[in-house]
């Protein structure tokens, strides 16, 4: 194109003027000229194509847009406070350029007119560079702006290259070819030119990136607010915006204060609602929202491989001008240099640049995903008591080509998942995403270097280069077949994962259950059963990624062998020179060439866990009814409806609908509903193996049928039944809970409408086992609502909450832990009914609160709350069995049966038609009601004058420390500082054994050898073609360096012997030596021993791998274990005051980095750091000059290096700490959420993960930004060390064979630090997961399980001692040293066979005394003496075993019924059905005929199961009612995890079942039948009466009538025994506390009738009258 006006000489040729002349003008003006066609209207085609081209470009979300949807504004708010622009900014950018235009304009008329130039071309080219600049001076008038112009910057950069290429090319011809330098004033101007360019670039960098808008306080950026949005165009280019922090980190430890928030535009909250408008699917929404950063990252990546590729390109033009000597040649060296450098120094830009988008898209998608799954936990139907299916089918047989598919199918993602596996979701599954996103440059990039390879190989080689790709074709095959290996072995290892989590998940939440009946052991087994499996395809996976190693490291060597062969064969002559080359390019291509099968399995692997996600995402959802998220402020037509009810409703437990094949599964395991959160009276059942006419029938799951409700609004109605009715279920329909069949619900939810009493339109909910979250009493009772100082107090006495409150030493601000642990079952109950009272709601639904607390109790929350004002004008509705306390206040009543409404209507109505007295009315009531009332006025003002001196009490002591902080019940999570100690090194280093290292030490050590040798061998191959080439060693050494750079970045051993290059090897004179045959007779002599060499390093690398694995695999095994006995052998004070999500934490994300990355961490380091020193002996051997430059850079190196090691590992640190408040908040509302939907609390919830998930990703995403800076930086220096390096060779200091050495080794050094520095930081963030694992192995232990020297005989203790079986002296108990003691002074002495009651309102440490009976607490002082023996002088495991302890909330395991009963299969099927039997969960006949069954066969598959063919609904039938009229209950029946498919009535008679098969001498009840109705709980109270005679039974309980035929009662009181005799004694004492119970309790006269004639030994047999 040049040629017509250029004399004849190349366009490309830059010595000539005119050549350089032409460009200058052309550039500028033709990129000025495509911005110009920007403002011409295009046509509507054009139009589209091009807004189809920019959509994937436009940016998702904006600045100004994120922070007003952080604020919750609408975006025009948000625009910056108006932009000013500086005018000095613009007088500077303006006339600058105009004065360029005006010169330039100047001379080119002066050339046109004057006719210096003949050719008018030529002439009129500076009045297009003058063009151009016009331009540039009017866009900074017309179009002022605060950030920078990108257009000017693209026209000065192209000004300034031309420039710059005009100014060199003039000295260069001077220099060179003795050019006379042009006149001085032209060569000022050319001068003057640049400076202006330089001062308009100077200024355009100073311009910020954005300017804040009103939000942002100017003074907070760089503090709070992060500066990456605001620092300059510099900062930004130079990634200096993160040196502060880095700074900040050096020499202090960082807080999370320390660390400034996320840019609005990667905040979890306006991400998340502008990711939640997005349509389609999953994998497109996540392309959507992140489709920008994904395209620039690709594009970024290109750019970085082709600067990569080119430093080894001017690399051997140096060595080339080196060789050649000449002066020409020399001056042309010195701008390869200096051009290698910028190539360099653009490749370190690019990459940082690539790489922040890339981790950008990460951080994104990583908190899309995360606020996604907890948005739909939050919308999801509760499937919290489904049963594992898969159990429940195992029975029957199935043909193999069925096993078969099921096999395929097993591991797929299945709906339905539970806490275990959302929590799963959330931790690996999102990360997962992200990683693959942060890593995909890693795909874009291979495909392209194996094609510049493969040109250059082409060019060496010819077509034999490409024989050896054969093998390449021959191992594709065996590579796909190991890639979907390890994909299904990938879906194996997160079933065991998660199976894994789930049983741990049982375990920590039942801990205290286990402990209680000392099956420690067993767990610990079953844990380690399912840590196993996940072990076994740990290994699988392992053997996987072996087989992958051994396939890519083989395959280049074979490659290289196969191309070798191929072109000695065709008789071509194979020179050292074009071996090294080729060599080197295999080399290159090697990396790619692994990177791709690497990745292929991690984008499968990615897509299962997107597959897993959307599964979740698309499980079935509650009604928009029931969400307040997904509810959009219109008002549908049920919200008009006004009312409270069901009308001809039908309702099913929620359950995962199957497709229609497995419908015949369908009685498989039925749904039940919220986690601990209301307990379901569901019943689990198994379809019969019965004939099929009956089975027909029979397809009884426990469904609501035929509900119609209507409440009347503004009274208290409330519901009754037997145990297992289905009034939660009830509760639960009304709710919208439940999957409607027929029907519709009456409810509307709409906190924004009020009613004339001030009542929000909306329900609050109390469930029958509270569901309290791990905050501050306070905070539970306000549960985000205003404090109202008022209504709060009110609130408190209504709930009976003031004496506890005054009892514990916080009072209100005392924290409770996770699940309420710290507060007893009654005050649970009261603080959840508290909550559901403080709010103004107008709907109250109260599930069963009066079973937890005593008879006094329940009586004050009647008369104090239910009948007073603070649930006036409201519709209460209340499930209990206390209905002759609650009914004179009740207005309504509804009594269930079976899952029907048996009787419901107006009190008054009912009585009248003489209902009621079905309905456990009785006329006795009303007069001892009035009884009561007669001497009411009495106690009460004497419980308040009790009440009165405690508070007087209680101000003296507290005068003092009125303002004492609350004690926190839960420390924050501990987090270590400074470097990880030499101990952690050495406990993983001792768990994985100190032989593998010691193996794998001489391993990289041979390694390195093996490097050596290959180098060596290539010189004695060169050496034997005899004749001395000019310098075999440079055209190796032009690769070397690529290859070195390309193969560390996989840290694998493998790739590091490569770099190793000894040089010194390579010199040395040039003859056959050692007798070897001439290598042109023989070359596949010398072929043969390369691929040996090349073997025996692949071998070595194999070697390496396998140990490590095993290795690594023992550490996890010890380790796991070690955490494991160390967690489930703390004591009960240590589990109560850690949430659970802190112990989750340690045993997923922190095990899991110790399955997987952290033994790999180890060894990259120290392969590295082999690197780095095999790298500075080589250049101290050949070039010991470089030791000077490289010593300052060294230093330069080590503060950086120490700067982002110290501030990375505080911010790894802070990321864990940060995680695990997610998941245990998570675990905590998937529990709740029954009562969450229910209170419309989502959108609280939702807002307080996305201020969780910032905190987390804050401190991720700093580190990985302090890792880009330190990338640029590190790749800046080492590209200035590689300058200095070719400058010292050019200077003629040393030979040129050296020379490229010298480079060569330059770039090897800088290479290996930066590794070193990278897998170091990783490998100690690493180790910060052992850290955290180890910090669990030393908690504070209970007592030893066994004391070996001190066993008690096997008959202890014995009920057939005479003296007393137990003896309390002078017990003093605290929880924890600095805590008052609960229990002073206890002394009482039991009776063996005898019946005692352990009586006293709430709070006063009747819990407490039956624990430390179990040993759970150790005496300060006194002691236990059981049977003769001092209980703390033996195991206690002993102990435990030997006295069967029944606690208030029985907690049942997954597994079945039998699993449950009978653990260690200790007893017969026989006994276990007879106990079933006898606490009335099986029927006469269900008990017949399953023992018949069972002794007929016991063959697993038949399940003997038949159902009461007649159902008694008459009235009458409420004493009759048998509890599995609805649901037949067997051996095997399955039990969900928590015993959530059973009701909780149902889970304590399972408990009970259990004691009676202990057979202890000693059993300790807590309150076990406080969730029963009371036609039950009498024929309970009969079962114990008649089982338990042998035992000594120590009762802690609520109900008098429960305790009122014992023998003794102890009465407790703030601690000590207040009274202890027979109940007829106590109930005579004047002033007795006990006495005051008994008339408060409304049935005086009948229960000291019970009294007198227990006294009187007329009892017999009788049991107590049902009231």
């Amino acid at each position: 194109m040049g040629t017509s006006f250029c004399d004849g000489s190349n366009a490309f040729d830059l010595r000539e003027a005119c050549v350089r002349q032409f460009w200058s003008a052309v550039l500028p003006a033709a990129f000025v000229f495509l911005l110009c066609l920007g403002y011409v209207p295009t046509p509507a085609a054009l139009k589209k194509l091009l807004s189809l081209v920019k959509a994937p470009f436009s940016e998702f979300i904006t600045l100004e847009e994120a922070e007003a949807l952080d604020a919750s504004l609408e975006p025009e708010t948000v625009q910056s406070s108006d932009k000013p622009v500086p005018l000095w900014r613009t007088v500077v950018l303006s006339f600058i350029a105009l004065l360029q235009s005006l010169v330039w304009l100047g001379i080119g008329s002066y050339r046109l007119f004057a006719g210096v130039d003949s050719n008018p071309w030529t002439a009129g080219q500076p009045i297009l560079i003058s063009f151009s600049w016009f331009y540039a001076s009017l866009v900074p008038v017309l179009r002022p702006t605060a950030t920078p112009p990108w257009d000017l910057l693209v026209l000065y950069s192209i000004h300034f290259v031309v420039g710059i290429v005009s100014l060199g090319a003039v000295l260069y011809n001077h220099n060179v070819y003795l050019v006379p330098l042009p006149h001085p004033l032209i060569f000022t101007a050319m001068i003057a030119d640049l400076v202006g360019i330089v001062v308009l670039l100077v200024v355009v960098l100073q311009m910020p990136m954005a300017i804040p808008s009103k939000q942002v306080k100017k003074e907070d950026i760089g503090k709070s607010v992060s500066p990456e949005d605001y620092t300059s165009l510099w900062g930004w280019i130079t990634f200096n915006w993160v040196w502060p922090l880095i700074k900040r980190g050096t020499h202090e430890t960082l807080n999370e204060g320390d660390v400034w928030n996320l840019s609005p535009t990667m905040q979890s909250r306006p991400i998340f609602v502008k990711f939640s408008t997005l349509k389609g699917s999953l994998l497109w929404r996540i392309w959507k929202a992140n489709s920008k950063d994904i395209l620039l990252d690709f594009i970024g990546t290109y750019a970085s491989i082709v600067c990569n590729y080119l430093g080894p390109f001017f690399l051997k033009k140096i060595l080339d001008a080196i060789q050649d000597g000449s002066k020409e040649r020399m001056q042309q060296a010195y701008i390869y240099a200096l051009l290698a450098f910028l190539s360099q120094v653009l490749k370190a830009e690019a990459d940082v640049q690539h790489l922040w988008f890339g981790r950008r898209a990460a951080t994104r998608a990583r908190s899309e995903l995360m606020a996604a799954i907890y948005a739909k936990a939050l919308k999801r139907k509760d499937f919290s008591g489904i049963v594992d299916k898969d159990k429940a089918k195992g029975t029957g047989e199935k043909s193999k080509e069925e096993q078969r598919k099921e096999k395929a199918k097993e591991d797929d993602p299945k709906a339905g998942a539970d806490t275990g596996k959302i929590v799963n979701l959330m931790a690996g599954d999102s990360n997962r995403v992200a990683m693959l996103i942060s890593g995909m440059y890693f795909i874009y990039g291979a495909p392209f270097e194996i094609v510049i390879a493969s040109i250059f190989l082409y060019q060496l080689l010819g077509l034999s280069a490409f024989a050896g790709f054969v093998v390449l074709l021959a191992g594709w095959p065996l590579n796909s077949f190991i890639a979907r290996r390890a994909i299904r072995i990938q879906k194996g290892l997160l079933a065991a994962r998660d199976k894994r989590m789930g049983v741990l998940n049982e375990l920590i939440g039942a801990v205290k259950f286990i402990k209680f009946f000392a099956w420690e052991e067993r767990w610990i087994d079953r844990a380690m059963d399912a840590r196993q499996k996940e072990i076994q395809w740990m290994v699988k996976a392992r053997i996987n990624s072996v087989m992958f190693s051994l396939l890519w490291t083989c395959a280049p060597i074979l490659v290289s062998l196969i191309s070798f062969f191929t072109y000695v064969m065709l008789g071509k002559e194979l020179t050292v020179s074009i071996a090294f080359t080729s060599l080197s390019l295999f080399g290159m291509i090697r990396q790619p060439l692994n990177i791709i099968p690497a990745w292929i399995v991690q984008i499968l692997q990615t897509r299962i866990a997107i597959k897993r996600i959307e599964t979740f995402l698309n499980e079935d959802e509650v009604s928009d009814q029931v969400s307040s998220l997904k509810k959009s402020g219109r008002a549908t037509s049920s919200d008009l409806e006004e009312g409270f009810g069901i009308v001809d409703g039908t309702f099913k437990w929620n359950e995962i609908e199957q497709e229609s094949e497995k419908d015949k599964d369908n009685g498989k395991g039925k749904k039940k509903d919220a986690g601990t959160n209301g307990s379901s009276p569901a019943e689990e059942v198994l379809p019969p193996d019965v004939p099929s006419e009956i089975a027909a029938a029979n397809d009884h799951r426990f469904e609501l049928k035929d509900i119609n409700v209507m409440f009347p609004e503004g009274k208290l109605s409330l519901i009754t039944g037997p145990t297992a009715s289905g009034k939660t279920a009830l509760l639960m329909a009304l709710l919208g809970e439940m999957t409607v069949l027929s029907g519709r619900i009456l409810m509307s939810k709409n906190p924004s409408r009020i009613d004339e009493n001030g009542l929000m339109h909306s329900i609050s909910y109390a469930a029958q086992s509270p569901w309290l979250r791990h905050q501050s009493i306070r905070d539970n009772i306000l549960f985000g609502y205003p404090f109202e100082e008022k209504r709060y107090e009110e609130v408190i006495d209504a709930c009976a909450l003031r004496p506890d409150l005054e009892i514990l030493e916080d009072g209100d601000s005392t924290e409770i832990g996770a699940r309420g642990v710290s507060l007893s079952g009654g005050q649970k109950a009261r603080v959840a009914l508290a909550r559901a009272v403080y709010a103004r709601t107008k709907y109250v639904l109260l599930d069963d609160p009066l079973s937890a607390v005593d008879s006094h109790t329940s009586r004050l929350l009647f008369e104090k709350l239910l009948k007073g004002p603070l649930l006036q004008n409201r519709t209460v509705i209340l499930v209990t069995h206390h209905v002759e306390l609650v009914l004179p206040g009740a207005n309504y009543i509804v009594r269930m049966l079976d899952g029907r409404v048996d009787t419901q209507g107006k009190v008054d109505e009912l009585r009248e038609r003489g209902l009621l007295d079905d309905i456990a009315y009785d006329s006795t009531a009303d007069q001892n009601a009035k009884e009561a009332e007669s001497v009411n006025e009495k106690t009460e003002e004497e419980l308040a004058a009790e009440v009165g001196d405690e508070d007087a009490h209680k101000d003296a002591t507290n005068g003092s420390a009125e303002h004492k902080k609350p004690r926190k019940l839960i420390k924050d999570e501990h987090r270590e500082t400074g470097g990880v100690k030499w101990s952690i090194y050495k406990t993983y280093l001792k768990a994985s054994s100190y032989w593998t290292w010691t193996i794998l030490c001489i391993l990289i050590v041979l390694s390195q050898i093996m490097g050596v040798t290959e180098k060596v061998w290539i010189k004695f191959w060169g050496e034997a073609y005899g004749e001395s080439d000019t310098n075999p060693s440079t055209p190796y050494l032009h690769t070397s360096f690529a290859s070195a750079e390309h193969e560390i970045v996989l840290d694998n051993p493998l790739f590091m012997h490569h770099a190793q290059t000894a040089f010194q090897w390579m010199q040395g004179p040039f003859t056959p030596s050692y007798g070897l045959p001439r290598a042109q007779d023989h070359p596949l002599f010398y072929v043969g021993i390369y691929a040996a060499i090349g073997l025996g390093a692949a071998t070595i690398n194999i070697a390496s791998i396998i140990t490590q694995i095993t290795g690594a695999l023992r550490a996890s095994r010890l380790l796991f274990r070690q955490l494991l006995v160390a967690v489930v052998r703390a004591t009960m004070r240590w589990h109560d005051v850690t949430p659970q999500g802190r112990m989750l934490n340690r045993f997923s994300k922190d095990i899991e980095t110790v399955d997987t990355s952290l033994s790999g961490s180890l060894q990259a380091v120290n392969s590295s750091l082999a690197n780095f020193f095999a790298s500075v002996i080589t250049v101290t051997v050949i070039f010991p000059l470089f030791l000077l430059p490289a010593s300052i850079i060294g230093l330069v190196y080590r503060y950086l290096a120490i700067g982002y090691l110290n501030t990375g590992r505080d911010l790894r640190r802070m990321e864990s700490n940060s995680r695990s408040p997610i998941f245990a908040g998570f675990g905590e509302l998937l529990e709740g959420i029954v009562t969450v939907r229910a209170f419309s609390a989502e959108q609280r919830f939702l807002d307080e993960l996305h201020g969780k998930i910032d905190l987390t990703t804050k401190m991720w995403y700093s580190f990985w930004m302090t890792n880009r800076w330190l990338l640029l930086n590190f790749d800046i220096l080492g590209a200035g060390a590689v300058l200095v390096t070719s400058l010292f060779s050019l200077s003629g200091l040393v030979s040129a064979g050296t020379a490229g050495l010298c480079i060569t080794s330059a770039m090897n050094f800088t290479t290996s630090i930066y590794w070193a520095c990278r897998f170091w930081t990783a490998l100690e963030l690493d180790l910060n997961s052992v850290e955290r694992v180890v910090e669990y192995l030393d908690l504070p232990q209970e007592p030893p399980a066994v004391i070996e020297s001190n066993r008690p005989p096997a008959y202890w203790p014995s009920s057939s001692t005479q003296a007393a079986l137990i003896s309390v002296e002078d017990l003093v108990i605290k929880y924890s040293p600095e805590l008052p003691p609960v229990l002073h002074g206890v002394s009482f002495q039991l009776r063996p066979r005898e019946r005692v009651g352990l009586l006293g309102r709430t709070g006063s440490g009747k819990s407490t005394l039956a624990m430390s009976i179990l040993r759970f607490v150790d005496p300060t002082s006194g002691r236990i003496v059981i049977d003769g023996i001092d209980i703390s002088t033996i195991g206690v495991h002993d102990l435990r075993s030997r006295i069967t302890f029944i606690p208030q909330d029985a907690t049942l395991f997954s597994g079945t019924l039998r699993d449950n009963l009978d653990p260690f299969n200790e007893h017969s099927d026989e006994e276990c059905l007879d106990v079933l039997y006898r606490v009335r969960l099986l029927s006469e006949s269900a008990y017949e005929s399953q023992r018949t069954s069972r002794q007929a066969s016991r063959a697993p598959s038949i399940r003997g199961v038949e159902r009461e063919t007649t159902v008694a609904s008459s009235a009458a039938s409420a004493t009759s009612t048998e509890v599995e009229a609805k649901t037949t209950i067997s051996l095997d029946t399955q039990i969900s995890a928590g015993g959530t498919n059973f009701s909780q009535g149902q889970r304590q008679l399972v408990a009970l079942a259990r004691a009676l098969l202990r057979r202890s001498a000693i059993i300790v009840l807590d309150e076990a039948t406080s969730s029963i109705d009371f036609a039950t709980d009498a024929k309970i109270q009969e079962t114990i009466r008649e089982e338990f005679n042998d035992s000594l039974l120590l009762t802690v309980a609520h109900r008098l009538r429960t305790v009122i035929d014992y023998d003794r009662l102890i009465v407790l009181d703030k601690g000590q025994i207040a009274e202890f005799d027979t109940p007829y004694n106590l109930i005579r004492k004047e002033d007795g506390i006990f006495r005051h119970m008994c008339l408060r309790s409304g049935t005086f006269a009948e229960l000291e009738a019970v009294a007198k004639s227990k006294a009187e030994g007329t009892l017999g047999s009788r049991s107590v009258p049902q009231t």
